[in-house]
């Protein structure tokens, strides 16, 4: 009977076991195994080559630029979106005139569809009549005009700001939800020691926001590794490649040029890098 009852509870738990199997677990598994081949993806025949393809992710000048655009994409996201949003969330915390409105305003491209931005965020770029250039144009620099998403100078840039301005509003929201945790008695008895606005916001405001920092900062890492959508629509990883990043690498290889091997390797390099950056800072954190 007792043996029913356990058995009962557990068959409960079927579906979703299955689901996560067949969803996850298998294609994780299998795409390690198609990592270990030489494969088109489409033929019936595969040739095994070991970890020849992880070396010659390594070995292979155009995939290290992809890596190191990828964390200069991930430097960008940490830095600038993370201060813009505290900063935000801070001045829109308090009781200032159509805060409801800012709030909003500032929130909204986070909401947006990503093929949507990149398509907008194009024509703003385009070289002939966009905003940009014709900014310049009216107030005298022509000289500063170019095309910014096939110039290898400043493509990367140019798509990385649109993550910028697409990627704010989502910490600012975060950390203004912090900030309606910590008790106002903080701040008020900083206020008879003489506290400054300084002092107060950094003996205050960022300690109390740790664990806010910690999902933050640990959600825009995993999404820097992630990102795809901009680039695609935008640029599509040119010009020359100066805009790959390592999903979108492991596209056009799987995809456009059938190396579905060497694209399940890039897979689970970016898996292990994912690991490897969000694990340590989470574990350093979680112990303050």
């Amino acid at each position: 009977m007792q043996v029913r009852r356990f058995l009962s509870r557990y068959w409960l738990l079927f579906p979703a076991l299955a689901f996560y199997g067949v969803f996850l677990v298998y294609p994780m598994v299998f795409s390690f195994i198609v990592s270990l081949y030489r494969w088109d993806g489409l033929s019936p025949s595969k040739v095994f080559i070991g970890l020849r393809n992880y070396v010659r992710f390594f070995s292979d000048p155009t995939s290290l630029l992809v890596l190191k655009n990828n964390l200069t994409w991930m430097a960008f996201m940490l830095s600038i979106p993370v201060a813009l949003g505290l900063i935000l969330a801070v001045i829109l915390n308090e009781k200032v005139p159509g805060r409801t409105f800012f709030r909003a305003a500032f929130y909204s491209p986070a909401v947006l569809p990503l093929v949507a931005v990149g398509i907008i965020w194009s024509w703003i770029y385009n070289p002939t009549f966009g905003a940009i250039n014709s900014f310049f144009r009216i107030i005298g620099l022509p000289h500063l005009a170019r095309n910014w998403l096939s110039d290898p100078s400043v493509a990367l840039y140019s798509v990385i700001l649109t993550g910028i301005w697409q990627g704010t509003g989502f910490p600012m929201l975060l950390f203004l939800a912090g900030l309606q945790t910590i008790p106002r008695e903080l701040y008020e008895a900083a206020d008879i020691d003489g506290a400054t606005g300084v002092q107060k916001f950094f003996y205050i405001t960022i300690p109390s926001l740790r664990e806010t920092f910690v999902v933050v900062i640990s959600l825009l890492m995993i999404g820097s590794l992630k990102v795809f959508d901009l680039i695609y629509v935008m640029t599509w990883g040119g010009p020359g490649n100066f805009t790959q990043v390592l999903s979108t690498w492991m596209y056009f290889n799987t995809f456009v040029y059938h190396k579905a091997g060497f694209g399940s390797a890039i897979a689970w390099i970016t898996a292990a890098t994912s690991l490897g950056v969000a694990y340590p800072y989470i574990r350093i954190m979680s112990r303050r």
